[in-house]
């Protein structure tokens, strides 16, 4: 009876396609570890223009080499500069672009690049939806090794396996398939306590190193000011961003389901001008058993000019160089006023230039730079690359006369609304999750454990990393935040509102609409949240617990907050601590709490 159902549900998951097209139809073999690139390339070509159809892989493993990839050449938010990465070239394991109604179903394979790839690029595309695989390369761009023995004079260390390197005239050097680690960057992570630390490759570098052992070396130098304990990941790799994990770009209604990312160079699944994103059981982490401690080189998921719905529910984020999640737009700087209904906008950002940030029909905000204090909006009615860096956009009307060189747009159009939910953020040295939209936000049911930096920063720029926007409608609530923020200092807030405006405009507020109820903060210094330039704060019915896991600082506020209104405190449980809140640039009227303040209050 089990096996009749079992067909019969099988029949009925069939018919959901018009077609299937198996990859080994057209020379892809599991497990051959021969070059699959070009023949699953050919079954995606398949694919085009038909409807509803199933990309089937039978399980196993699946090779995909450089070699015989496709050249694509993409402009990458926050990706290399042109001094970094000067040519936009990259090759693509899986090339999807103008397709429709394309399910690739992995069937627990494994996908196992070679060389410096994109995983996936999803271009132009509609309807798509990736599931039940897992991605790994042979030569991940990260290097590790575990550290065994420290002294002032050395440091005899584990090379992990994947670990590729050579001894060249007494010194280490990091190689991979068709490259080598040039700009070094490197991260410490200690596995017992899963944190990690900012570190430094110099002192290695200028040390003799000998490898005393299979797998093992020995460094000989000035190693007294290397901080470091036995048993801790020394993780290397190179700084700039030359390629992606995966790239998702003006395509919409992608699906990624039963996911396992366990290594990616560069960034990680980037998502530029895409709507509606919805990631299930996505999870950014080494493969378990494999002994490696780091996935991504640096961001997880990174969304930048979005918008409809991105939904990211039982996802899970472990070992990165930088966060887990970052949702932004970009703002562009007003170079030249070229006419009244006309300007030349600039890409500020080092590695932010070069994309279509406008199209025709798109809606935008004028803001002033300094003081992020919208004051219009426009349409777009042309737009064009004019250079790199620079784009000419004709508005349909003429835009506001106060409007000058120097003043910034943003891309209204292009903003989403976010679902997080029952995610697991750790892991990273940076923070858990970084959002900018205007459009309603929902973080619930999710642990942040241990994030080197904030659990959840809200900040919005046009000054520094251009990135956009202001939020309206936030709420955070029942998610657990645990000892986040270990390498911020004393600015280790579990949660922090901050705006990059170092102008202010009376009775204009950055942000507005945040909720942060029913949440547990286990917290082993005092501050908890800090806020600036909000309308409309609400901080209830959390709890907030003590911990030992690192030494508090100096006795301070749990509670901050500068130039804001609208807050509202109240019911909330500090468990062994009288908490505190400080004030800067408030009145009375703008807070209710029915927590005593304890700090005068200043207006300026």
């Amino acid at each position: 009876m089990k096996k009749y159902i079992t067909l019969l549900l099988l029949c009925i998951g069939h018919q959901l396609y018009a077609q299937t097209i198996d990859v080994t139809q057209f020379g892809a073999q599991p497990n051959s570890f021969a070059d699959a690139t070009a023949s699953v390339q050919k079954a995606i070509e398949t694919a085009k223009g038909k409807a509803n159809t199933l990309l089937n892989f039978p399980k196993g493993r699946y090779d995909f080499w450089p070699d015989s990839a496709t050249e694509t050449n993409y402009y990458i938010s926050n990706s290399s500069s042109e001094v970094e990465f000067p040519v936009k070239k990259q090759r693509v394991g899986l090339y999807l672009k103008d397709l429709k109604n394309l399910t690739i179903e992995g069937n627990g394979s494994v996908f196992v690049f070679h060389g410096k790839m994109i995983t996936w690029v999803i271009d132009g595309s509609e309807n798509i939806r990736i599931q039940n695989l897992s991605v790994n390369y042979e030569r991940p761009g990260m290097s590790e090794m575990t550290l065994q023995e420290i002294t002032p004079t050395s440091v005899t260390a584990k090379v992990h396996p994947d670990s590729r390197f050579a001894i060249i005239d007494g010194h280490l050097e990091w190689y991979g398939e068709k490259w080598i680690t040039k700009n070094h960057h490197a991260v410490l992570v200690r596995p017992t306590a899963g944190t990690l630390f900012y570190s430094n490759w110099d002192v290695f570098a200028k040390s003799k190193a000998a490898q005393i052992a299979p797998g093992v070396v020995k460094f000989t130098g000035d190693f007294s000011r290397f901080k470091a304990l036995p048993g801790d990941v020394l993780t290397v790799r190179d700084r700039y961003r030359d390629y992606v994990g995966a790239f998702q770009n003006r395509s919409k209604n992608i699906s990624l389901q039963n996911v396992n990312m366990f290594s990616m160079h560069g960034l990680g699944i980037v998502s530029q001008f895409c709507e509606n994103l919805h990631y299930d059981n996505v999870a950014i982490a080494p493969e378990p058993g494999s002994g490696r401690v780091i996935a991504s080189s640096a961001d997880g998921m990174h969304f930048s000019g979005c918008k409809g719905q991105i939904t990211l529910n039982n996802c899970r984020y472990n070992g990165m160089h930088d966060d887990p999640v970052n949702v932004h737009g970009t703002h562009l700087k007003v170079s030249e006023v070229v006419s009244a209904n006309t300007l030349k906008l600039k890409f500020m950002h080092h590695q932010t230039y070069g994309f279509n940030a406008f199209i025709p029909g798109d809606t935008v905000a004028y803001l002033h730079s300094a003081a992020l204090q919208i004051f219009a909006q426009g349409v777009v009615k042309t737009a064009k690359l004019i250079s790199e860096r620079e784009m000419l956009v004709e508005l349909e009307k003429p835009f506001p006369a106060e409007l000058k060189a120097g003043d910034a747009l943003e891309n209204v159009t292009w903003t989403p609304a976010v679902k997080i939910t029952n995610c697991r953020f750790e892991g990273t040295i940076s923070r858990g999750t970084l959002i900018t939209t205007r459009r309603k936000v929902l973080i619930e049911n999710n642990v942040y454990y241990r994030t080197g930096m904030q659990a959840i920063l809200i900040e919005n720029d046009a000054m520094g990393w251009y990135e956009s926007g202001p939020v309206t409608d936030v709420t955070i609530r029942n998610n657990q935040f645990i000892e986040c923020g270990f390498n911020s200092g004393s600015d280790n807030y579990a949660i922090k509102i901050n705006p990059e405006n170092s102008e202010w405009v009376k009775n204009y507020y950055v942000h507005r609409n945040i909720r942060i109820e029913n949440n547990t903060f286990k917290q082993y210094d005092y501050p908890v949240l800090s806020a600036k330039s909000t309308n409309g704060i609400f901080f209830i019915n959390n709890k907030i617990e003590k911990s030992d896991f690192m030494p508090a600082g100096k006795a301070r506020a749990a509670l901050n907050f500068w130039g804001c209104t609208g807050v509202q405190i109240k019911g909330n449980q500090f468990v062994d601590e009288k908490p505190a809140i400080q004030l800067k640039d408030m009145v009375k009227s703008d807070i209710k709490s029915d927590i005593k303040f304890e700090v005068p209050l200043k207006k300026n």
